[in-house]
């Protein structure tokens, strides 16, 4: 989907460093930055929303290392502070941490993503580029990063001075913050980028301010297919060559691009063959970056077909994160060529109901049953140490006794004519399911406003 952000949800992704995660990241868990062609092939991942996956499962699958966590923004009732998606403060956070953490366990590291489609930046609510700085400063030492993308997109950059705060808050970074990995990204055209786009090229060009690279996101914008991409490539490669006075190599080396895979939000497409094309063209013109929009899409929908776009799965047939192992294939990796077996972990004892009793130190992933307090409870995703009735990765599925759990009764079914409320619950394909937000002719099972509360 486009770089909005939606509702978030409730994720704590393993305890893995428990209380530590309180506070800053110890240096010592930051330890596990890798080499810069991971963090240039670092996909998008939501952790927050769009039915996140389990990233040590698709790094266990493709090979890849790296994931570019998204996205932080300024706090929707406004200031100056660094939020997650709007809504959940970095200085209090320990989901993100959590996540981070556990990542870095299994060898990999994250960068974080800034911005996105929609939503308010801080380039817009901190008032000077020192600010602004300062706000993502508080990111960087938080997490101990290696590595963040600066995502400029409306309305930000059509905003001429909240994108000088955020390129001069980029440069106050890259100063303050030797090493660190910075990615820009902007829209694509057919003619490289856009007036807004080449007008955040010349701001930069102004400042003096030369990240890792550029990258443009050739989608939704008439596009179709591999050739109208790197078409949109080679014409952003002049621009870069005009504005900074570049030859041909250091343009290429300074050049980035970032694919969505499968069904765009315009109805373009993207196929694995696509990727491939582009991944050829990046590789034999030395780019900079190759990345796509995202982890949360890299798998197949109920309909492998269907002629609507959602933020949780491609629209396209595939098997289960296909298209990341284009971005391990860019970094240097070969993908194994098959999916490695998750490793299993001892079951937790049975209570009174037919699921298995809730442990606060089992890790569940989602779909998983248990019993807590006389009820059933779902897991919508992965997690671990968090207490049901009190955490939303739980969704209640009633109450139960002794031997075996029966399936709650369905709901009246769903009907796409009619508009449903944030709450309101529905039956469709023998389950039950419960609307996050309003929403009309949004398929369950598809469109992530559906919570699945299991089988009725």
């Amino acid at each position: 989907m486009k770089r909005k952000n939606l509702i978030p949800l409730a994720l704590t992704a393993a305890a893995t460093l428990g209380a530590t995660t309180l506070g800053v990241i110890s240096a010592q868990s930051a330890n596990a930055a890798l080499t810069s062609n991971w963090y240039a092939s670092a996909p998008y991942l939501m952790p927050f929303d769009n039915s996140p996956p389990d990233p040590v499962e698709v790094m266990n699958a493709t090979g890849q290392k790296a994931f570019q966590l998204a996205f932080i923004l300024a706090p929707n009732g406004g200031g100056c502070t660094p939020t997650w998606d709007g809504t959940r403060a970095v200085s209090s956070d320990t989901d993100a941490a959590n996540l981070i953490a556990r990542i870095r366990a299994n060898g990999g590291d994250v960068s974080v993503s800034i911005g996105g489609y929609g939503g308010t930046k801080l380039g817009q609510t901190c008032g000077t580029p020192a600010a602004t700085a300062a706000a993502y400063q508080q990111v960087v030492t938080k997490y101990g990063l290696k590595a963040i993308d600066f995502d400029l997109e409306e309305p930000e950059y059509e905003n001429a001075a909240a994108v000088h705060n955020e390129l001069g808050a980029a440069q106050i970074l890259q100063r303050n913050n030797p090493g660190l990995y910075i990615s820009v990204t902007t829209a694509g055209t057919a003619a490289g980028t856009g007036w807004f786009g080449q007008q955040m090229l010349n701001e930069a060009k102004s400042l003096g301010f030369t990240p890792d690279n550029y990258s443009i996101m050739p989608f939704d914008g008439g596009f179709n297919g591999a050739s109208a991409q790197t078409g949109a490539l080679e014409a952003f490669h002049g621009i870069l060559m005009n504005t900074f006075g570049w030859d041909s190599a250091t343009a290429y080396a300074h050049e980035g691009v970032s694919m969505m895979n499968g069904r765009s939000d315009v109805g373009e497409y993207f196929r694995q063959a696509d990727f491939q094309t582009v991944l050829d063209y990046a590789t034999s013109h030395h780019l900079a970056r190759y990345t796509y929009w995202s982890v949360n899409r890299d798998r197949q929908c109920p309909d492998p077909n269907q002629s609507t776009t959602s933020g949780s799965c491609s629209s396209v047939p595939q098997t289960a994160w296909e298209f990341t192992k284009y971005t391990a294939r860019f970094a240097g990796a070969t993908p194994p060529t098959s999916i490695p077996p998750t490793s299993s972990s001892p079951s937790p004892s049975t209570g009174a109901c037919g699921a298995a009793a809730w442990s606060s130190s089992f890790a569940y992933t989602g779909g998983a049953l248990v019993s807590y307090n006389g009820h059933t409870w779902r897991a919508q995703w992965w997690t671990q140490g968090e207490t049901p009735g009190t955490a939303s990765v739980w969704v209640d599925q009633g109450t139960c006794g002794g031997g075996t759990t029966q399936p709650p009764a369905c709901p009246s079914a769903w009907a796409s004519s009619t508009a449903y409320n944030g709450g309101a619950t529905v039956s469709y394909n023998g389950h039950k399911w419960t609307a996050k937000w309003w929403t009309q002719g949004e398929t369950p099972g598809i469109a992530s406003v559906w919570a699945d509360n299991g089988a009725c």
